[in-house]
């Protein structure tokens, strides 16, 4: 991350819609590095400014979950938020799936986005409350203990990001866990928040209580 002002890449096939969250992005102190109006074109722009933070349309042509899964094998240092109308548990799992740790309603309140784009790189999750208990029934439904399901990878949950959340359970610390695994602690934090997500909970101590075998 770029000092006080994370650089992001938009991708959006709306014009009004993207220049309203660029005015909202400036004004909250973030730099737009490129804009994209398809999948293709999102994944090409975050190869070319490797952005702090990708925000994509998730129903924009070439389909913004699977741009999403290409940015996240490519660039895993870029945070993945998606932008979106729909407030379907299944449409936001997919994306969790696909790499991306934000979900945020394009209807939000305007000055909220930077800060959610901020907290998203500070390590947070940005998940509209009204479908994390969506998200966590779904879970419960599912065969076996949560932590079986990750591992037999049904929510995608990386070898990495199993590494790094083992790790936060035994007591390290994010600068641990960055001299442990050679990565620098933003990335850390960026692994940490992309299994916040997909475990469809608050925080990472919500998410040690849930990987942690009950005895």
């Amino acid at each position: 991350m770029n000092g006080a002002q994370p650089g992001v890449v938009l991708a959006d096939d709306h014009p009004a819609i993207r220049l309203g969250v660029r005015m909202a992005l400036l004004a909250g102190g973030l730099r737009v590095l490129a804009e994209a109006s398809d999948g293709d074109g999102a994944v090409k722009a975050v190869l070319r400014e490797t952005p702090d933070v990708c925000l994509l349309d998730i129903n924009m042509p070439g389909g913004g979950i699977q741009a999403a899964a290409a940015i996240a094998a490519l660039v895993p240092a870029t945070a993945i938020v998606m932008l979106t109308v729909s407030d379907s548990t299944e449409h936001l799992l997919a994306a969790l799936r696909a790499g991306a740790v934000g979900y945020l309603p394009k209807d939000m309140p305007p000055d909220r986005l930077p800060a959610a784009l901020r907290g998203v790189l500070a390590g947070e999750t940005a998940l509209p409350r009204a479908l994390v208990g969506p998200v966590l029934g779904k879970l419960r439904e599912l065969p076996g203990s949560a932590s079986d399901v990750l591992r037999a990878g049904t929510l995608g949950l990386t070898g990495r990001e199993d590494e790094i959340m083992r790790l936060l359970r035994s007591g390290l610390r994010t600068a641990d866990i960055g001299r442990t695994l050679s990565l620098s602690p933003v990335t850390v934090r960026r692994h940490i928040s992309t299994a916040v997500a997909k475990l469809g909970v608050a925080d990472r101590s919500e998410a040690i209580r849930v990987l942690t075998p009950s005895a």
